[in-house]
């Protein structure tokens, strides 16, 4: 190649070479997903929470549930002390002097109350960037203690936090406490998962699935017990014995998924499937907030209202549950976190 050659190779070449790193770098910032960054103590905390693990049972379900439900009581912004309370106690409980996650505080504002959700991870192995949150409010409605609305949820997700504590599955878990589900701020800008799930979001994240405790402690075996939303007639048996998995459309697989891994675990009947997002009932809980930013996640419950009868009522209490079920329950959710989190 002679010089005049070489000279117009370079000033073509060049250029063109460095457009071409340059629209290679901008992709890879904004296309791919941000590296999750390792704690060089991971190991030492992974160990230390697993001396801490314990299965799912019984005694510890009562216990989360007695100090919710008969210690703290209703707990919302209208009563901020035992909001708080609640936050701290399910701080304490996950954190490193208990069952041994690092727990974040995300805090946001409530109409000039500071509240927070409360989020605990468990990395994941081989697949780390890919997360399935398991999630559960904290918060109740007023005059209501929420034995069943959301004591069983959170007890629920405190259990399967215990009964992993320290043993990483393939994909990362975390396990969330969130504020702000009930009204006044249900399905507002201030409903504690709507402004995570924002986050989330915002920050790439890549959350494969999310999976909503919502109210799943009662159950009936009398035949009429289950009432059924309007337009999802034909969807439910009539017996409320059973816990719906729900999910839309672009959830659908989770939600079979999970249902069969729930039901071969525990022997409760279970149904899941994609319901119509309007439907009455179907959106009704933290799952909807991931579905508003696009990201799959199904909520299990005993249809709440449809079924039990002391849904946001004073009497919402724990002699409505029956606690033997809510154990075989939880042992069928860990069944359904860990199809999801080790897929094949």
């Amino acid at each position: 190649m002679n010089e005049g050659k070489l000279i117009r190779f370079l000033i073509v070449a060049l250029p063109t070479g460095l457009l071409f790193l340059g629209v290679a770098a901008m992709l890879k910032t904004h296309l791919s997903t941000p590296e999750i960054p390792i704690d060089p103590n991971e190991e030492a905390r992974l160990d230390a929470a697993a001396l801490n693990r314990k299965p799912v049972n019984r005694i510890d379900l009562e216990r989360y549930l007695k100090t919710l439900t008969e210690q703290i009581g209703e707990r919302h912004v209208g009563k901020p002390e035992s909001l708080e309370k609640a936050a701290v106690w399910i701080e304490s409980s996950l954190g490193g002097g208990n069952i041994g996650y690092p727990v974040e505080r995300h805090v946001l504002d409530a109409d000039g109350v500071e509240v927070r959700n409360l989020i605990a991870e468990l990395p994941g192995k081989s697949r780390r960037d890919e997360i399935i949150i398991v999630g559960a409010h904290y918060d109740t409605i007023q005059s209501c203690p929420g034995a069943n609305d959301n004591g069983t949820g959170v007890a629920a997700m405190m259990s399967l936090a215990q009964a992993m504590a320290g043993d990483q599955q393939e994909r990362t878990i975390r396990f969330v406490a969130f504020v702000n589900e009930e009204p006044p701020y249900f399905q507002t800008d201030r409903m504690g998962s709507r402004v995570y799930a924002a986050r989330c979001r915002s920050r790439s994240e890549n959350i494969i699935a999310m999976l909503c405790l919502e109210t799943i402690g009662y159950f009936s075996d009398e035949e009429g017990s289950q009432k059924v939303p309007e337009g999802l007639e034909g969807s439910f048996p009539k017996r409320g014995d059973f816990l719906a998995f729900i999910g839309d459309e672009n959830s659908r697989y989770f939600a079979d998924s999970a249902s069969v891994a729930f039901e071969t675990e525990s022997g409760i009947p279970a149904i899941g499937g994609a319901f119509a997002p309007e439907a009455p009932g179907v959106g009704w809980s933290d799952h909807w907030s991931f579905w508003q930013e696009g990201y799959k996640a199904v909520m299990v419950t005993d249809t709440a209202p449809y079924r039990y009868p002391h849904y946001h009522k004073p009497s919402d209490t724990m002699d409505k549950l029956d606690l033997d079920q809510l154990v075989r329950v939880v042992k069928g959710l860990e069944a359904a976190v860990k199809t999801w989190a080790n897929p094949e």
